[in-house]
């Protein structure tokens, strides 16, 4: 694996030794603390971590974690199909025929230009979990219920990386991510539409759940 430049996200500072370090990569303190790290840098620095925090978690219970097979960004209706399926523009998704997640690039940018970088921290963590799911064989009646718990997946992912030290979380971060996934609720709470998430509230209570219990509370 190749080496990872020094970032410094807005507002959570990423600082690797601590989750990288078991695969060989580690990174120096940053020497600037004015520098502003890059769109491309914090969707880099979400997907490595979130991968080894899986990783470990497998270890943990004597199973191997499978990688995702690729990580596709792209622009509008460019992107990748998934089962016969066509990719839609302002979206991100985990594909398991392919094993792979695939992410509009111009709207998650446009997401951490007008939100943060909490958004990154959340939509990659919240697929990442899909994949987990379809690893783990978890089977659910309803998608809202899949989804919640891919929320919930991504607040016990957050979570783990800020208590190891891997994030560290500066004031305004929790109402920056819970302002997130109420940009992403349901008008309505509809459990019964195949494509519900869940509303602004229910997707809230799912990551502080998770956030709060971890990844195991899920």
């Amino acid at each position: 694996m190749g080496s990872l430049k020094p970032v410094i996200p807005r507002p959570l500072i990423v600082v690797l030794a601590l989750v990288l370090a078991a695969c060989g990569l580690t990174r120096p303190p940053s020497m600037d603390a004015a520098e502003e790290d890059s769109f491309e840098d914090d969707v880099r620095t979400a997907r490595t971590l979130t991968e080894e925090f899986w990783k470990q978690q497998f270890d943990r219970l004597g199973e191997t974690y499978r990688p995702i097979a690729d990580f596709i960004p792209y622009s509008g209706t460019s992107g990748p199909s998934c089962g016969g399926e066509p990719s839609v523009p302002n979206n991100a998704f985990y594909c398991p025929v392919g094993h792979f997640i695939a992410y509009d690039q111009d709207w998650m940018e446009a997401l951490w230009n007008e939100m943060g970088d909490g958004s990154v921290y959340l939509i990659i963590p919240h697929e990442f979990g899909h994949s987990v799911q379809a690893q783990l064989g978890t089977g659910f009646e309803l998608n809202v219920q899949m989804e919640l718990q891919a929320d919930c997946y991504a607040g016990g992912t957050l979570s783990a990386l800020v208590n190891s030290g891997a994030l560290t979380a500066q004031p305004g971060d929790e109402n920056e991510l819970l302002l997130s996934l109420a940009a992403a609720g349901d008008p309505t709470d509809d459990w019964l539409n195949p494509a519900a998430h869940g509303t602004a509230e229910q997707r809230q209570q799912a990551f502080v759940q998770g956030y709060r219990g971890g990844v195991g509370a899920c």
